[in-house]
């Protein structure tokens, strides 16, 4: 179990029986009164924010949260199928707890996998990936100084607002946050 005085950015706490993350919390100790803390938290399940105001001492127990690295191999309707690289063991996610994700997965792409009571809760894409370009307008020489972007798909149906000299065949690093291109990279 983690009192209040164990909170720090990060730790991961059941509450009402969901895991919930820390994302900030303050100590309050009024003039009058018992001290108190606020905390901002993210459920881990639903991935809302909520903020909670509990006692001094109060008692929140630990969830059972573990990570695992899984290989992605393929998509069949609403199911992303994943391997787990240790066990060899096949997963099948749906879509509502691979969420973004989705977007960025290529065959054979390792991702980070959270579990809570044994149940998948959330996929985990790298920060950034390469991908290669499959569709997009053809670019022209001299089209390298200016800010204008054209759309682009990559690989895994995304589509990518990219500058105008990149063409098919092209290999881009797209940031997975917020889907942004960052750079083509040399094949």
């Amino acid at each position: 179990m983690y009192g209040t005085s164990d909170f720090k950015k990060g730790l991961k706490i059941l509450v009402k029986g969901e895991p919930c993350v820390i994302l900030d919390f303050q100590h309050i100790k009024p003039g009058k009164g018992n001290q108190f803390t606020r905390t901002k938290l993210k459920n881990l399940i639903t991935g809302t924010n909520l903020d909670l105001t509990c006692r001094s001492g109060e008692k929140f127990g630990i969830p059972d949260i573990v990570y695992k690295t899984l290989s992605y191999i393929y998509k069949s309707g609403d199911h992303f199928h994943f391997m787990d690289s240790k066990t060899y063991e096949t997963l099948d996610i749906n879509k509502e707890i691979v969420g973004s994700a989705g977007n960025y997965l290529t065959e054979n792409l390792e991702v980070s996998a959270c579990f809570f009571n044994d149940q998948p809760i959330s996929i985990e894409v790298p920060k950034s990936l390469i991908l290669k370009v499959i569709k997009t307008e053809p670019g022209f020489k001299g089209n390298t100084v200016s800010r204008a972007t054209k759309p682009a798909t990559v690989e895994t149906n995304l589509v990518v607002q990219v500058p105008l000299h990149i063409n098919e065949g092209d290999r881009l690093k797209i940031n997975t946050e917020d889907g942004a291109y960052i750079e083509r990279v040399s094949q």
